[in-house]
């Protein structure tokens, strides 16, 4: 498999399409519509602040609540889809992504009813009004589990063997996640039985930190994962995956696109591997190795077992921010 292209950067007025499609701008719809009901009438979700209305609340006033806050969340999904669509279809008649016959979106959004019906409607407005034959579909695993997968597919499995575990870790613009991820080598060679043991989430944008101190807590955290595989004598391979946002080159750099983590992350001067490898430097008396790639790339790998039968396809992560990659089966699907 080949990733043709990631963190596709399309300008869009004063910032970026991808900004369209964003958790921020599916609270910045709904924050829209709650202010203009507000001035007509009355809002019908109250007076809790958009920022605290989570996507499980919005779920529920889909299936229980009264019919004018359903009206309203419909509105918002609607809204929320027409913008991932023109997202997505300008993503479509990108060079890197001609071709694509499938889109699996991931991230936040995904976890949700509102988030699978809005890509749903989007995928029906990519088919009925642009004719494209392209599916949108959600991503397999858990967003909150396949960034963590995804991980593990940055090693060779034949390094994984003779190992039970690997440590792995996913890096938003709000949250920091690290897990361990058993291969599952035995069941299937191809890591589809791949699944997460155990993880530990940090929600960093609450706290905004330096970026010294946010490495140092992703190190602390590693370090207590490695402890309780230990304990419960499990054999981890002396390996780390790292999904990041942004543009990484091949020293693990970030290069641009890592403006909504914690500090200064970007530039040849910071090597998220090597602070990595610094902090924990044997895994099971062995040598540390860490490969770090973009986000939305490692949650796509994630999918990869079960995209076997198709030769062009794609990733959307929407979180903090949008994230894009496309990759080809190189063996013709």
């Amino acid at each position: 498999m080949t990733v043709d292209a990631y963190n596709a950067e399309i300008r869009a007025g004063h910032g970026f399409l991808g900004d369209q499609a964003s958790n921020r701008a599916f609270k910045a719809i709904l924050d829209h519509w709650r202010a203009k009901l507000q001035d007509a009438d009355e809002d019908p979700l109250g007076e809790t602040p958009t920022d605290a209305i989570s996507r499980g609340q919005l779920d529920r006033m889909l299936a229980e609540g009264d019919w004018e806050a359903g009206g309203l969340v419909h509105g918002v999904v609607e809204e929320f889809a027409q913008s991932l669509a023109e997202v997505a279809g300008r993503l479509l008649d990108e060079p890197a992504w001609h071709g694509t016959e499938c889109v699996v979106v991931g991230g936040g959004m995904r976890a949700s009813r509102v988030g699978e019906l809005a890509i749903g409607r989007a995928s029906m407005l990519l088919k009925g009004d642009d004719g494209r034959a392209v599916d949108l579909v959600p991503i397999r695993h858990d967003p909150d589990e396949a960034g963590l997968v995804g991980g593990a597919h940055l090693v060779p499995p034949e390094a994984l063997s003779g190992f039970d575990g690997v440590l792995c870790v996913d890096i938003g613009g709000t949250n920091m996640r690290a897990g361990v991820v058993l291969p599952e080598l035995d069941e299937a060679p191809d890591l589809s039985a791949a699944r997460v043991w155990a993880s530990e989430v940090w929600r960093h944008a609450k706290e905004k930190p330096g970026r010294e101190a946010a490495v140092g807590r992703l190190i602390d955290m590693l370090r207590g994962l490695a402890g309780k595989a230990e304990e419960h004598g499990l054999r981890l391979a002396p390996f780390v995956g790292v999904g990041c946002p942004g543009r990484i080159n091949g020293a693990g750099c970030i290069e641009r696109g890592g403006q909504n983590l914690p500090g200064d992350w970007e530039g040849s001067r910071f090597s998220l591997p090597r602070s990595v490898r610094e902090g924990l430097p044997r895994i099971g008396g062995r040598d540390t190795a860490v490969v770090v790639h973009n986000d939305a790339v490692v949650q796509g790998l994630s999918q990869a077992p079960w995209m076997r039968g198709v030769r062009h396809w794609a990733v959307l992560t929407i979180g903090t921010g949008l994230g894009n990659a496309s990759f080809t089966n190189r063996d013709g699907g």
